[in-house]
């Protein structure tokens, strides 16, 4: 891609390994990714690993049709982060196997630095916030759960979640800033800075969202529909959201595209299933159908 990409996301692309022993690519920059080519934008990454020696011959495939969606800047690693994600007691418990390094920021091309959105991705503290200063997108938006993410040295990996600690030269160029419910609580001095000029969503589930948008605060519920994985939700939601954005499309209408994008991908699960512009916008169509008929009963 010579010229600058519609959407940039910078972040690891991982292996993850499900508890049925099967891998699949994952990491919040190939999903937030991937939603952006598939709403239409030039998407782009920038990551860091080693794919090359995948034993898993569809996880193999699936990066390999994922490049023709996306291009890819890839910074080698004597090894790819590896993730095993379960869920225990409604709560996600993560074990970090194997870490690539640390993203360095000068290997962007000078072009891919003015990107319209710049998504800050990190899944695993590889990235150094104060090398971002060289960035200069239209729309910035951050979703720094793996900024909060601590790991042993030793062989067990047990991922636990530290309070985030962003510099407030840096907080003031956020645009737009996704959390987890259980992220939120560590993270109030960020959320007050960036949700004072900018967007902070806080995700919770089928609780809905709680967004904050310039100080003003609101919520939203969430659209009922059967899970089945719920791996990258919030990175797929985080990437509608900012792509509305910068395009100017009104906080609670981008948010509830957010929504149903990531509603219609973990009734599949996997990246893979990240969705399309136009299933999106057949399932708010149906949504809406169905609100109509219940107002009708009433």
């Amino acid at each position: 891609m010579q010229q600058a990409p519609d959407y940039l996301a910078i972040g690891h692309i991982t292996i993850d390994r499900r508890p049925d022993g099967s891998i699949v690519p994952g990491g919040s920059a190939l999903y937030g990714a991937l939603l952006a080519s598939r709403f239409g934008l030039r998407a782009a990454v920038l990551t860091r690993g080693r794919f090359d020696q995948i034993e898993d011959e569809t996880c193999r495939e699936l990066l390999s049709k994922f490049a023709g969606e996306i291009d890819l800047i890839v910074q080698e690693s004597d090894e790819p982060t590896v993730f095993t994600n379960r869920t225990s007691a409604g709560r996600r418990e993560q074990t970090i196997h194997s870490w690539a390094g640390e993203i360095d920021l000068n290997g962007l091309p000078p072009m891919w630095r003015s990107a319209k959105i710049i998504h800050l991705a990190p899944v695993a503290q590889e990235i150094d916030v104060r090398s971002a200063g060289r960035l200069s997108p239209d729309y910035f938006g951050i979703t720094p759960q793996g900024l909060m993410r601590d790991w042993p040295s030793n062989q067990s990996g047990k991922v636990s979640i530290v309070p985030l600690r962003l510099p407030y030269e840096f907080l003031g160029r956020i645009d737009a800033m996704v959390l987890s419910s259980e992220e939120h609580s560590l993270a109030r001095d960020e959320i007050e800075v960036v949700g004072s000029r900018g967007i902070v969503v806080i995700t919770r589930g089928a609780a809905g969202l709680q967004i904050t948008d310039r100080g003003q605060q609101f919520q939203l519920p969430s659209f009922s529909v059967n899970s089945r994985d719920d791996t990258g939700a919030g990175d797929v939601f985080s990437a509608t959201l900012f792509s509305e954005r910068s395009h100017g499309v009104g906080v609670k209408r981008a948010a509830r595209t957010g929504q149903a994008a990531a509603a219609v991908m973990i009734q599949s699960g996997g990246p893979d299933a990240v969705p399309t512009r136009d299933q999106v916008d057949a399932f708010l169509a149906e949504e809406s159908r169905k609100a109509q008929q219940r107002h009708n009963v009433w």
